[in-house]
């Protein structure tokens, strides 16, 4: 068992290289592949998943998220029309018909977000799916900073640990 996270530890480390090596673009299939590399290996370790886990939790998530994703892109369709309509100055049945569609579009992925939960908890025990959305947050704010700091680690907070880089 040792061997395997050794293994596992260092073909991690080994792929979080290449991807670093990379140039970072950031638009681009390349640049998307990187992040998505890079939050497997961060949700990976902050969970502290077992490869049988591992293996029954990613095909849910990454359907989740690819829900998620489309959710996202008619809640931002909506919003354009939305936007338009307001700039155009519209009132009326058009105007509350768009409303409508924007917050059904944002109903959507809140049913999303609540089936995937459901899935998830029936392939992980609670406080793995809890870690999860912790470790989520993190990576997102992690990334935030990145993109506004590109000078390297993002410095933990004060009582705070860091597994990531």
């Amino acid at each position: 068992m040792k061997r395997f996270f050794m293994s596992a530890a260092v073909m991690l480390l080994a792929a979080m290289a290449v991807a670093n090596a990379q140039p970072h673009h950031r638009c681009g299939q390349d640049w998307r592949d990187r992040v998505r590399s890079e939050r497997v290996a961060f949700l990976t370790a902050e969970m502290n998943l077992t490869p049988a886990e591992a293996e029954d939790f990613w095909p849910v998530y990454n359907r989740i998220q690819q829900e998620r994703r489309d959710a996202q892109k008619e809640i931002m369709e909506a919003y354009k029309s939305l936007e338009a309509l307001v700039d155009e100055g519209v009132s009326g049945k058009a105007m509350s018909e768009a409303t409508d569609r924007y917050l059904a579009a944002i109903g959507q992925k809140n049913k999303v977000c609540g089936k995937g939960y459901e899935e998830l908890m029936k392939v992980l025990p609670p406080d793995k799916v809890a870690k999860m959305f912790v470790a989520e947050e993190r990576f997102r704010r992690d990334q935030i900073h990145r993109l506004h700091h590109d000078d390297g680690p993002v410095p933990a907070r004060p009582g705070h640990h860091r597994h990531w880089r």
